[in-house]
């Protein structure tokens, strides 16, 4: 039985190397699976996991060399769909008008949390009278949490700052 055991093992261990895809190379952007290719331009052996690739077709205005065409590489697909200027004012204020409630109650916490940490001083607790260093840990925690309300408050203003002026 153990000899089966053992016999059972051994194929079962070999079979994904017998399934195993040939080596493949990665030459910048592109991969190979070519071995002299791969030589002949320096490329690297890809190890640890299978590699999927998938073969598409350019997108029409990437094969020229973004020559004087005058269009922008940024443009819309031509069947994207078009939103009326009424439409995006609409949506733009809807955005503002988000993002300012969010300010307010970023705001808010920043305030709550900058009198509970009290300039580095916050009130102690029964507990941290006796226990200094539980009081030395809820002080860090503020700092870290009014340091992180700090920046929250400055990644709103600077999506605000994003936004086109109100009307």
């Amino acid at each position: 039985m153990k000899k089966t055991l053992t016999v059972l093992l051994t194929v079962c261990a070999c079979l994904p190397a017998a399934w195993s895809q040939d080596r493949i190379y990665r030459c910048g952007n592109e991969y190979t699976n070519n071995a002299t290719q791969a030589k002949e331009r320096g490329c690297k052996l890809v190890e640890g996991g299978n590699v999927t690739v998938l073969q598409s077709t350019r997108p029409a205005g990437a094969s020229s060399g973004g020559g004087g065409s005058g269009t922008s590489s940024a443009a819309s697909p031509a069947n994207a769909p078009r939103v009326g200027a009424a439409d995006q004012r609409a949506r733009d204020s809807d955005a503002r008008a988000i993002l300012e409630a969010e300010l307010r109650k970023a705001e808010a916490r920043q305030a709550e949390l900058a009198r509970e940490y009290n300039n580095g001083a916050p009130e102690r607790t029964a507990l941290e009278l006796r226990n200094t260093q539980v009081y030395q840990d809820r002080i860090a925690s503020l700092k870290a949490s009014l340091a992180r309300a700090d920046s929250d408050v400055a990644g709103i203003k600077r999506e605000l700052a994003r936004l086109p002026a109100a009307n």
